[in-house]
């Protein structure tokens, strides 16, 4: 009787090793895009922290603290030249406002993922966001599935971080153009939408208007408008269509 409980219990430890490794896997692919983009992007970053005086070690700091990508290469030129705590996190909370709109996505996903769930808030990017609106409405599978691509994520950016720093020592790098690999993954992102939804009014909506407020407030400054009218027009038309 006793063998056959360790047997079952052994089995058991298998069965959920086998789900677990499914659900790391679907998760590995889906972040492959991520991978590509994150670890040159984010050895951009280490050549350039080292290139303004900082070891490879300040880069891996800021990583796990911040973890904010344009807001990093940003935090170079302020460390840099001195900028006040103040000034350091005004910019960070005006340059990353736009994930308060993301967040509104996954309330529920994430206030039903426990524990997981401040770590999820926190390793909220643009990247783990456009991929997790990919994913299918799977339950606590799905979650799983959020969880491992918001961490590999942020294990790419903080491996390419160090290698930059260390990289950046020995061999100069030209990493120009090579940020365009965020674009190119939204770009996919936004067509695989566009050819699932049942509707095209909320991607057209969201076109027009960063077009209009790129055209009135200039590149810099067009991003924070363009979530807060597209978000309000977007209330509006699905207030009235229910």
């Amino acid at each position: 009787m006793y063998k056959r409980q360790n047997l079952e219990t052994v089995a058991l430890v298998l069965e959920k090793g086998k789900i677990v490794g499914n659900i790391f896997r679907k998760a590995f692919i889906k972040s492959i895009p991520i991978m590509c983009s994150y670890l040159f992007v984010s050895m951009a970053y280490g050549i350039m922290m080292e290139n303004a005086g900082f070891k490879w070690y300040y880069s891996l700091l800021v990583s796990l603290t911040v973890y904010t990508g344009a807001y990093q290469f940003v935090l170079v030129t302020l460390l840099s030249s001195g900028a006040s705590i103040l000034t350091m996190a005004l910019t960070a909370f005006l340059m990353n406002s736009r994930q308060s709109f993301y967040a509104l996505t996954f309330v529920d996903e994430f206030n039903r993922m426990g524990k997981r769930k401040l770590y999820m808030i926190h390793t909220m990017t643009d990247e783990t966001y456009a991929v997790n609106c990919t994913l299918p409405d799977t339950g606590k599978e799905k979650q799983s599935i959020m969880f491992w691509v918001a961490f590999l994520s942020r294990c790419y950016w903080m491996i390419g971080a160090v290698a930059g720093g260390i990289l950046g020592q020995i061999i100069p790098f030209d990493m120009t153009g090579i940020d365009f690999c965020m674009t190119a993954l939204f770009v996919i992102i936004f067509i695989d939408q566009w050819e699932k939804a049942e509707s095209h009014i909320p991607a057209i909506a969201g076109i027009v208007i960063a077009a209009v407020c790129l055209l009135v407030v200039g590149p810099q400054y067009f991003l924070l408008p363009s979530l807060i009218i597209a978000s309000a027009v977007l209330v509006v038309w699905n207030t009235r269509r229910k």
